[in-house]
């Protein structure tokens, strides 16, 4: 019998803090360069095609890791990845912060998007073995949030920050945090209760997989069979993409140009857009569990995005006021994609469950990679030869040009789940 207590809820939700604090990095970074366009633009002399792309690096090597990260956090534990996670991203926030090049920064920027992937599937892992079975959606709920937080941080306070300091040493000052969160988590978490002496949740450990990666790649092949597994893995990036593009990059020097905001005033209502984001998410995936359904809310949400994004395309004059109400609006109902975990979860063989989580996640960080340098290359396409400090000024033509691309994504998006086959809140049977 075993006499092993339970772990304290405190030692539990401190075990996933840790690797929630790697999380909120994460967000931070990944739309810490919507409050440094000018700067960064300036220092490298950057066109807005190429600003984008230097953004995107982050998502090129995050979508790319998104598979192997599942593999890794079974192989090695969330201890030991998250620690490798964290230091890197670290480092690559150093490299970043004193590259010289646009090629070095890029490299900075790679090597924190693929380090920093790593959070998310390792949170849900030590919540597997730290929480009790109902915690669990809890703690997979506050993941959104903390990330948020992570992006709110870069909003104002980020802006605040260059203003007074510069983006160079903000950012170097940033890299101590993951590096500071990495050697805690090696010298402090653990993979399991059963390594500090309690009772693990986590009853029935499968055997080690002999060939991780063939399986994997038959998992993948498998799980591309099923129509439901495509349309969900391109909606979310329709979603996604269209969010990220304008609060995480474009945003601000829209609202400040075009809408005379300041760059504060301007971050604040990114900021602002992903906190309804934030809320969004939980309530209607709170919504879908309690009726049983997936797909309506999907579409609903879907919907009201392509709405907003297509009325900020087709109505270039819009007053201010109305412009941020559409964007919290646009933001809120873009908590819908959270539904998608769920359904493409329940829309194949429950064996099949991770892989197919890795594949929508990749939909999902598809979106603002792609869309970042194409939002840039349109404007860049439009660009009427206006300079300011020889810094290229893209007038209201050339961003509603970019916008089209988000707006028709988002409109992608809402016609491709329609053709979705609803799951009511039921898995398949694992095989």
């Amino acid at each position: 019998m075993n006499n092993l207590t339970l772990p304290p809820a405190r030692l539990a939700w401190t075990m996933w803090g840790l690797g929630a604090a790697l999380y909120l990095y994460a967000f931070f970074q990944r739309v810490a360069p919507g409050v440094m366009t000018v700067e960064l633009s300036a220092d490298f002399a950057l066109s807005a095609s190429a600003l984008g792309n230097l953004s995107a690096f982050y998502f090129y090597s995050y979508v790319a890791m998104q598979i192997p990260t599942g593999i890794l956090a079974d192989v090695w534990g969330p201890r030991r990845l998250l620690t490798a996670g964290a230091i890197t991203a670290g480092v690559g926030s150093l490299f970043f912060a004193y590259s010289d090049s646009l090629a070095l920064a890029s490299i900075g920027r790679f090597l924190i998007g693929g380090s920093v992937a790593v959070a998310f599937v390792c949170m849900l892992k030590l919540a597997n073995h730290w929480f009790v079975p109902r915690q669990f959606a809890l703690a997979t709920g506050l993941a959104l949030l903390t990330g948020i937080i992570g992006a709110v941080f870069a909003g104002v306070p980020l802006h605040l920050f260059v203003e007074s300091y510069g983006w160079r040493d903000v950012m170097a000052v940033s890299a101590i945090f993951p590096i500071l969160i990495g050697l805690v988590i090696w010298f402090y978490v653990r993979d399991d209760p059963s390594e500090k002496g309690y009772q693990s949740h986590f009853e029935h450990e499968p055997a080690k997989d002999s060939t991780p990666w063939a399986h994997a790649l038959t998992g993948l092949i498998d799980v591309m069979r099923y129509r439901n597994t495509w349309l969900l893995s391109i909606v979310p990036g329709g979603v996604v993409g269209s969010i990220l593009a304008f609060a995480g990059l474009w945003g601000v020097p829209f609202l400040t140009t075009q809408h005379g905001l300041t760059t504060g005033d301007a971050a604040a209502v990114c900021s602002a857009m992903l906190i309804s984001w934030a809320i969004g998410g939980p309530v209607v995936g709170a919504l879908s569990d309690r009726i049983g359904l997936r797909k309506p809310l999907y579409v609903f949400g879907c919907s009201f995005i392509a709405l907003g994004w297509s009325l900020i395309v087709l109505v270039p004059d819009m007053n201010s006021i109305l412009l941020i109400l559409l964007l919290l609006v646009i933001g809120f109902a873009s908590g819908c994609m959270i539904v998608g975990f769920a359904y493409a979860k329940e829309s194949i063989p429950g064996h099949l469950a991770g892989t197919v989580s890795g594949v929508v996640n990749m939909g999902v960080m598809m979106g603002p990679m792609i869309l970042q340098p194409a939002v840039g290359w349109m404007l860049d396409t439009s660009w009427k030869g206006e300079l300011n400090n020889g810094i290229k000024v893209y007038d209201l033509d050339a961003y509603q040009s970019g916008f089209m691309l988000m707006a028709g994504w988002a409109i992608l998006s809402f016609v491709l789940i329609l053709f979705t086959k609803e799951t009511r809140a039921q898995s398949l049977p694992v095989q």
